[in-house]
């Protein structure tokens, strides 16, 4: 039974791993609180900065430089063809010296480029701004490893989801935000149109790096403490759980607390105090407090230690992860649900200031923003659900991946049934977008919500090439986009049947491996 409380109690947490099986929303205070704000915050502002270009777009900087519709295009594939190759090399880089100091070196790198967006003066220079600041993009890697690093399987799908779709929404913000900023400048500050969105450009660089900085100075690398020393910790705190009782007897549990035996817990009376002993790591100690742990058989914790602790890859181990059919699957299934929302990011405002001229940028850079909006709801939703499935109907792992399927191929209907009718009625367009937005965000979060159960010793290499191939969707379609000029209807119908058809290719492949020991 849910409990409201869970949204801001310290979370219980897994002995072993030390990660949290709930998740605190609304505790900043707590580590996993603090962790799991910076993720979303951080990979929010990245995507804002990332996607502060398109709504401006649409008009202001088309003008200003001159721009032509092929112009434009080509600027958006950079953004994303930048992102593809910084996912790539995250994934690895968060498995080799954690997921925190990616993060933070992402944030800053993409900071610079941004505050140099005022600089551009003709199309070369805004295609090449745009390629770095799609470094930017690449926080998302290091925000679902991250993430999976301080929340259990019970709730990582969630956690997943959640931090991803909270993220997600600065690509909706931004449509509502930029206008917003370029007006106010024009009208309070009287600047130009020129020197109006060149100034904007300020406002996502100092909040990206206020947020790098806040990473550095509140947060920890692991639950454990520093990635350097999570596999002294995991064997110190299985040895201190399992190896040191081999043949003690499951505690009793209460309100799925463990008690410790003979305590006052146990007789239904309230413990005065927490009993806590302290397990050595070698160069500091952990601080275990009983009745805030998770209680887990031995075989549950010996998986954990054996299989879920991300190991520092090496070339043939990435070989064998990037290239297994697990991987390929949901790197297909990411080209469309990923891969499809950045492309019509790009262009939905542009789509409809064509159908509905009347609504002019800052009108239609508002209408867009509601695509990328729904990202707060939308995706955490796909991992929600993907995790109640997981917990309350089996924990046999071909329900979520069904559950990512079945939301892929409704979001290519949706895109058929756009593209074929091509709403000139605003009700019926922005339903029409809404509904595919659902099922097609929805897929994102599903699909992170399945992934930290592939390969889990190679979480970042998973998550860097599943975030990568997602980007490269992104390529694929913004291509599709190019090539059909303004007749963005027909883009549309051709991306549904490109999205059932990825879908359904890959959907006979076992969840996990075969013998994987952690994951399940």
């Amino acid at each position: 039974m849910f409990s409201p409380s869970v949204l801001w109690s310290a979370p219980v947490i897994n002995p072993i791993n030390r990660k949290a099986r709930s998740i605190p929303i609304f505790n900043p205070v707590n580590q996993y609180g603090r962790v799991f704000f910076f993720s979303w915050w951080g990979f929010f502002i990245a995507f804002w900065s990332w996607y502060a270009f398109p709504p401006l777009l649409t008009k202001s900087i088309k003008q200003d430089l001159d721009l032509s519709t092929t112009d434009v295009a080509n600027s958006n594939i950079a953004a994303l063809t930048g992102t593809l190759l910084v996912r790539f090399v995250a994934g690895p880089l968060c498995d080799r010296f954690g997921p925190r100091w990616t993060f933070i070196g992402v944030l800053l790198a993409g900071s610079i480029p941004t505050a140099m967006a005022g600089l551009v003066n003709n199309v070369s220079g805004l295609i090449a701004l745009r390629f770095f600041v799609g470094i930017l993009g690449g926080t998302f890697v290091p925000c679902q490893v991250w993430s999976t690093g301080f929340f259990d399987k019970n709730v990582v799908g969630t956690s997943n989801a959640l931090i991803g779709g909270w993220g997600n929404s600065g690509g909706g913000i931004t449509y509502f935000l930029m206008p917003l900023i370029y007006d106010s400048l024009k009208a309070d500050q009287g600047l130009t149109s020129h020197q109006a969105w060149r100034v904007a450009f300020i406002v996502p660089f100092i909040l990206i790096v206020t947020t790098a900085v806040g990473m550095f100075f509140l947060c920890e690398d692991t639950p454990t403490g520093k990635w350097s020393e999570r596999h002294q910790a995991t064997q110190a705190l299985l040895h201190a759980h399992v190896d040191s009782t081999p043949n003690a007897s499951p505690p009793p549990e209460k309100n799925n607390t463990p008690t410790p035996a003979g305590s006052d817990m146990e007789k239904g009376e309230k413990s005065p105090e927490r009993k806590q002993s302290n397990v050595d790591i070698g160069r500091g100690t952990i601080t275990i407090i009983p009745d805030e742990e998770a209680h887990l058989s031995k075989d549950e914790m010996r998986a954990v230690a054996q299989g879920e602790v991300v190991v520092a890859p090496t070339g043939k181990e990435m070989l064998h992860v990037i290239f297994s059919l697990q991987t390929a699957f949901h790197c297909a299934v990411y080209i469309c649900s990923f891969g499809g929302e950045l492309a019509i990011n790009s262009y939905i405002a542009s789509y409809y200031l064509k159908n509905f001229p009347y609504l002019g940028q800052t009108g239609a850079g508002r209408w867009a923003s509601m695509f990328g909006l729904l990202n707060v709801v939308t995706r955490p939703l796909g991992g929600i659900v993907s995790d109640l499935l997981y917990k309350h109907v089996t924990t046999n792992l071909w329900l979520k991946k069904a559950w990512i399927v079945s939301v892929g191929i409704i979001s290519g209907a949706f895109l058929i049934a756009i593209g074929l009718l091509d709403p000139h009625s605003e009700s019926t367009m922005f339903g029409l977008i809404a509904g595919m937005a659902f099922f097609l965000e929805a897929g994102n979060g599903a699909s992170f919500a399945l992934v930290p159960h592939v390969h889990p010793h190679a979480n970042g290499v998973v998550s860097g090439t599943v975030g990568a191939m997602g980007n490269f969707g992104g390529v694929i379609f913004a291509i599709l986009f190019r090539f059909h000029g303004t007749n963005y209807a027909e883009s549309f119908w051709i991306m549904g049947i490109m999205i059932i058809c990825f879908n359904l290719v890959l959907a006979w492949v076992p969840p996990i491996p075969k013998g994987q020991v952690g994951g399940r």
